[in-house]
């Protein structure tokens, strides 16, 4: 896990476009200035909001990079809390700012609905924003006088969008492409199977030919084909074994969830394990052959081993 510092990335993108590199708790942000020289501008925009607990950061990032410029759109490729979760404060700073997330959860949005938004089971928060409308697979939206497609893209989440800028061949691939994999398939924790979308949008990805990606997480890059040659790898070695899966799951949202606390108590982090839903999930689809409380220890004991987190007497730190 890297740091969640915010840094500014430097690879070649299209004008107008800055990308804020953030980390893992919070998402990228990606933001568009305005172009007063297209009359098709639809005013300045950013791409994913970050996580709750960076909010007030979030919002003088955004300031910072639009210069004066006031935040017209504010757009989700998933609402994962991580990349939506600096919404509500965003609308707070700009209220005219228009809000737009990828389709098949609006309804959980416009009347919240924070279990069927992932945040209960998970054990994250995202505060409660108002929605304009959504980004539909199939259409495109203006962002700093170039039209940017928006294509579906499945599998890390079911409604996740993707979005690809054709004359320069830029791809904001959110979760579904990372320079060394993917985010978690969080559909196969609910018990729905969801490797093959995975594919298939590897598959989408790979038809658009991008030259460069600007993932949800870490850096920009260039390296698309092995990009695409890690993920497939890594989603060949899930599909033969799936429990190594739930497992990186289980152990990526107990990381998440470190660094936000930074440090908890054993006796507190083991309490909020047994209370989160999706970890009830993981230990009764492929860890049953453990008591409920063993399988936690030996999640906390894998993180310390692997260097991700730190114990201090009755205390765990992330690291």
């Amino acid at each position: 896990m890297t740091s969640f510092a915010p840094t500014s990335a430097t690879a070649a993108l299209p004008c107008g476009m800055t990308v804020l590199e953030r980390g893992w708790l919070s998402a990228n942000n990606i933001v568009f200035a305005a172009d007063p020289a297209d009359p098709q501008d639809d005013g300045a925009a950013v791409v994913d909001t970050g996580y709750v607990s960076h909010a007030d950061q979030t919002v003088l990032l955004i300031e910072r990079t639009l210069a004066g410029q006031p935040l017209a759109r504010i757009l989700n490729t998933h609402l994962h809390s991580d990349h939506c979760g600096g919404n509500a404060a965003l609308q707070a700073r700009w209220p005219q700012a228009r809000t737009y997330v990828a389709p098949g959860q609006a309804e959980f949005v416009r009347h919240w609905n924070p279990e069927a938004l992932s945040y209960t089971p998970t054990g994250q928060e995202c505060p409660p924003f108002a929605l304009t409308g959504v980004l539909q697979p199939g259409a495109s939206v203006r962002l700093a006088g170039r039209d940017w497609q928006i294509h579906a893209a499945p599998g890390h989440d079911p409604h996740s969008i993707i979005l690809f800028e054709p004359a320069s061949r830029t791809l904001i691939s959110a979760d579904a492409l990372w320079e060394n994999g993917f985010g978690v398939v969080f559909p196969e924790i609910e018990g729905l199977q969801a490797f093959e979308e995975v594919a298939a949008t590897l598959d989408v990805i790979e038809a658009l030919a991008p030259l460069t990606i600007v993932p949800g997480h870490g850096g920009v890059f260039t390296g698309v084909a092995a990009a695409l040659d890690t993920a497939r790898r890594r989603l060949d070695g899930f599909v033969r074994a799936p429990e190594r899966h739930a497992l990186y799951a289980a152990k990526v949202l107990l990381k998440y969830r470190l660094l936000d606390w930074q440090r908890v108590r054993t006796t507190e982090l083991l309490a909020w394990l047994d209370a989160t839903p999706y970890f009830g999930m993981l230990h009764a689809g492929y860890f049953s052959h453990e008591t409920a409380e063993h399988w936690s220890r030996t999640l906390v004991d894998a993180l310390v081993q692997s260097g991700a987190a730190q114990r201090e007497g009755e205390w765990v730190h992330n690291a």
